[in-house]
Formats: structure tokens, C-alpha cells, sequence
């Protein structure tokens, strides 16, 4: 396998041809560094790079397999989102109004550390993560692989773009309301964000009033579920898996019973037809391989489209700007949406939040007759760059809340959901759906997952510009 291969291999297959000698971690940190510099000034999928750091620490690995050590991710790229703290840099959040730098590293990158992975960087967000495209007045715009007039989502759009584009074996993101399944169904990648509680957040006990999930975005399932199982808190309040994620990720599932709906949890939301055919494609492609699949409209609208994810969002972009250092220096944008944040009631943000238990038990009702949920993960494809930027605060987020409204109801519930790649647009952009499981069983979406993977592989086709 040469290196470009290599790059687009996967995390898992980058740790196997590490674990065989058919390439060193040098030579492929290297590679990916060499196209980062390449393609990243017209991608900026990256807020920094680790070069010199990257190269030690993929000789260091390289050190450790030749004395017989070894590690499940030694020697392989990973990239990690600018919310989550690297020791001795500060944790931006997609700002530039913080300087302090963390004293230690979070809980996510550690773990990812002594897992043995180099991570060569930190990718970009939008600000305080509050968008789902990856564009600043500061910054830039961050662009899709596939297509560099669109966004790769957000707000782990930066993630997203590194992965799509060869840069690292996987990266991880975090996901408040869709932020690791917008930009996985973006750029054509296996994005799960998995049960709240699964993954630590430290040194913050919880983000967004415990809306907040961290997890991989990846090229294939078994990627996802090798990074997951080194980064996952076995002591954490998630309840266990019933096998290790990477076991799940080849199972045979056997026969479920799977639940598709189409209709957009909201008043008035339409659902763009080339979205609608890739639900009802797979769904058919769920019934050839086994499964009892069912069409349903489960009683949503009055969870997903109330006021109550609303008034978290706000309140947590509110909360988002009182902890950055310079305030001032946060897009006007990001300024209005926290503005509006402050305007709530502190009673009415209790209540909402008080709310989350009753709101769970409802939605979960549908797991009652079925194991899986199918649905569209965006009502529309992928964002045009700038396409909202002369819009005003309040249309841009209702745009946003049409566009996301089957993903912010798995984030108040806390359950596993994925973004599966699942076709292409007419004009080439990817196209994905999603799977919902009952909490803490994050397995049976990776089966689900695998078992489609094999069945329609997504990760062979690599975005023009880099194929």
C-alpha cells in the first residue's frame, strides 16, 4: 500500500499496517502532515498543527514497537476538536477571545495518548459551536473535501474535513445538537455520537447542560469503534456495552425490528426528495438483508420542535460567552445569539432542563416495539459556503432548526445516534441517514452500521479533488 493509500486507510487499517512493519509511524505522520500542508490553506479544516510535536511522538512510537511494546492505537494520526483542552494551549472553542492555556490535557485526549495515538492538531469549530457550517469572520471559512463551494457542518466541521480529506486516520468531535452528525453526513463519514456519559468530558463534568456528547468521525465503523473503545470511561454513569464497540462493529446483528420515519419533527419542514430516497433506499436495503423494517411517525413534533431545546441552546450560548476572556472580540452573531440567551427567565431555563427525564421516557417509547430507528439526518444537503451570512441572527436559526430537526431530540434524551453515509446527491455531495438505538446500546447501531458498510461500501469513494 503506498502512502496517499495509507492516509485514507482508516484509522484501523493504519494501526494494522503499523502493527506489520509494512510502514512506520514516521512515514505516515509524515504523509499526512505533507498534505495537510499541502491542502489545508484552501480546506482549513485545522486550527493548529502539531509538526514538530507529531513527528516525535511518531518516532517515539515507532521506538516502543521496536522494543516490543505495542498499543491499539500506536503510531496512528489522530486530530482532536479546539473545544476539547490540550495541555499548555487554550481552549478556544472556535474563538478568538481566549489566551489562558489549559493546565493539563482533557480526559479525551489523554486517553487517546496513552492509547498510543499522535495527534497532529486541532481542528476548527465554529464559535461557542452554536452553527452547523464551520465559518467565522476571523477564521475563515472551513470547506468540504467534496466540494470546496460547500461546508463540511458543524460544529465539528474541522474534524470532519480532516478525516474526509486523508489528513488523519480519524479525529474526534462533540455533539450538542447534531455537531458530530451534521459534518459526518456532510463529507461521507461514519459519525456516532454515543450515549451520554459514554466518553468523559473532563476537566468539565458536563457542556452544555449535559446536551454534550464527545466521539470519533471516521472513514469506516470499525474505525469508529477502535477509537471509541480507547476513549470511552469504563466508570463512567453509562451503563457498560454488552461487547467491546470493535466486536460490534462485525457482528451479524440478526433479525431486528427497525422503524423508519420521514416526517420532520416541526410544523412545515420540508424534506428535500434526493434526502427522502436515501431513507427509503435504505430501508429497502435494510429489508434484503433481514430485518422487519416498518414505516412510522412516532409523536415527536412536541418534544423535538418545542420551546425546550430552544431555550437550552440560547441559554447555553449564554453561557458560552460569560466564560470566554474577551467577549468583545466574538462575532456579532455569536453576540446576538447569547444576547437572546440572557433574555431567559432563570426559571424557565430550570424548568426545561427539569424537563429532560420526561422528555427521554417519552421518546423512548418507540423502543418498545422496535430496536432501531431510521432517519433522515438532514432535511436538505449540504450547506452552500456563506449561504446564510446575510441572513439576520433569528432566520439563520430558524434555517438551522429546520435543517437539524431530527437530530437535538437524541442529545436531551442522551441515546446513541450515528450519521451513516448512504449515496450521493445528483451533483456529487454525500448524503447519509440515521440510526437511533435505546440508551447505552451504541452496539447494536455499530451491527446495524457495519452490516451496511458491507453491503454498500461507502469509504471506496475518495472526494474528486483528492481521489
Amino acid at each position: 500500500m503506498d502512502l496517499t493509500e495509507a492516509c485514507f486507510a482508516g484509522a484501523a487499517r493504519q494501526a494494522e499496517l503499523l502493527r506489520s512493519g509494512e510502514l512506520t509511524s514516521r512515514e505516515l505522520v509524515a504523509e499526512c502532515l505533507r498534505r495537510i500542508h499541502l491542502h489545508d490553506r484552501e480546506l482549513n479544516a485545522f486550527r493548529v498543527v502539531f509538526d514538530a510535536a507529531a513527528l516525535a511522538e511518531a518516532d517515539a512510537a515507532d521506538a516502543t514497537r521496536a522494543a516490543g511494546g505495542d498499543a491499539p492505537l500506536l503510531g496512528v494520526p489522530i486530530a482532536v476538536k479546539e473545544d476539547l483542552a490540550v495541555a499548555g494551549l487554550p481552549t478556544t472553542r472556535g474563538t478568538d477571545a481566549v489566551g489562558t492555556p489549559a493546565a493539563e490535557d482533557s480526559e479525551v485526549v489523554a486517553r487517546l495518548r496513552r492509547a498510543g495515538a499522535v495527534v497532529v492538531g486541532r481542528t476548527r469549530m465554529p464559535e461557542l459551536g452554536l452553527w452547523p457550517y464551520t465559518e467565522s469572520s476571523w477564521a475563515g471559512v472551513t470547506r468540504n473535501p467534496w466540494s470546496h463551494d460547500h461546508s463540511p457542518g458543524g460544529s465539528s466541521g474541522g474534524s470532519a474535513a480532516a478525516v474526509a480529506a486523508g489528513f488523519v486516520g480519524g479525529a474526534i468531535g462533540t455533539d450538542g445538537a447534531g455537531s458530530i452528525r451534521i459534518p459526518a453526513a456532510s463529507t461521507g463519514l461514519f459519525g456516532l455520537k454515543p450515549q451520554r456519559g459514554r466518553v468523559s468530558l473532563a476537566p468539565d463534568e458536563q457542556v452544555w447542560t449535559g446536551l454534550v456528547a464527545a466521539g470519533p468521525l471516521t472513514r469506516h465503523v470499525r474505525d469508529w469503534a477502535l477509537i471509541a473503545d480507547q476513549i470511552a470511561d469504563p466508570n463512567g454513569p453509562a451503563r457498560p456495552p454488552r461487547t467491546s464497540f470493535t466486536a460490534a462493529a462485525t457482528a451479524d446483528p440478526g433479525r431486528l425490528r427497525i422503524a423508519v420515519s420521514l416526517r420532520p419533527w416541526g410544523p412545515g419542514i420540508p424534506l428535500s426528495q434526493e434526502v427522502r430516497d436515501v431513507v427509503l433506499d435504505t430501508a429497502s436495503l435494510l429489508g434484503d438483508l433481514g430485518h422487519d423494517v416498518v414505516r412510522t411517525d412516532p409523536e415527536f413534533a412536541d418534544v423535538a420542535g418545542s420551546t425546550a431545546f430552544a431555550a437550552r441552546y440560547l441559554h447555553c450560548a449564554a453561557l458560552g460567552m460569560a466564560d470566554v476572556e474577551q467577549p468583545s472580540r466574538l462575532d456579532h452573531r455569536t453576540r446576538q445569539v447569547a444576547a437572546l440567551g440572557r433574555r431567559l427567565p432563570a426559571g424557565l431555563v430550570r424548568k426545561v432542563v427539569e424537563q429532560g427525564d420526561r422528555l427521554t421516557g417519552h421518546a423512548n417509547r418507540i423502543f418498545a416495539d422496535c430496536d432501531l430507528l431510521l432517519t433522515p439526518v438532514l432535511t436538505r444537503p449540504p450547506l452552500r459556503i456563506g449561504e446564510w451570512s446575510r441572513w439576520s441572527t433569528i432566520r439563520a436559526l430558524l434555517a438551522a432548526a429546520r435543517m437539524t430537526t431530527f437530530l437535538p431530540l437524541w442529545n436531551v434524551t442522551g441515546n446513541p445516534a450515528a450519521a451513516v453515509p448512504a449515496g450521493h446527491t445528483s451533483g456529487g455531495l454525500p448524503l447519509a441517514v440515521q440510526l437511533v438505538a435505546r440508551p447505552h446500546d451504541e452496539c447494536t447501531v455499530l451491527s446495524v452500521a457495519g452490516q451496511l458498510e458491507r453491503a454498500r461500501p461507502w469509504a471506496d469513494r475518495l472526494p474528486p479533488a483528492f481521489a
